[in-house]
């Protein structure tokens, strides 16, 4: 699990990546990032699993993969952006291996921006 600097915690943040962020598309989610100017600035990650997902044992089944998903990201060196992922209800059905696919598919292209924007 991400560590708690790795988290975006407050609403106001949820809010200004969601809206102000460049936004990647998928089956099962959508993402949102917003680039920070310092490349070494620690990433930082949101969940918004709605109750259209499914009932609390599924939403937190989605978020703990979300979570080690991310997990392996940082640990890969993943830096320098502020990223939400918002689920949508197929979310509930995918397997892990189809959210880490999708996931990685979506953070591999916020870094492709990261180095575009150089």
């Amino acid at each position: 699990m991400p560590a708690k600097t790795h988290l975006v915690t407050r609403g106001d943040d949820y809010r200004y990546i969601v809206r102000k962020g460049n936004r990647v598309g998928g089956a099962n989610s959508i993402t949102h990032a917003v680039l920070h100017v310092e490349r070494d600035q620690p990433a930082r990650f949101g969940f918004i699993v709605s109750k259209a997902v499914g009932n609390a044992v599924t939403r937190n089944r989605v978020r703990r993969r979300l979570k080690s998903i991310v997990d392996r990201r940082l640990a890969g060196g993943f830096a320098g952006a502020d990223v939400v992922f918002r689920m949508l209800p197929r979310s509930a059905e995918a397997s892990f291996q189809e959210l880490e696919e999708e996931t990685s598919r979506a953070l591999d292209r916020v870094e492709r921006l990261r180095a575009e924007s150089r």
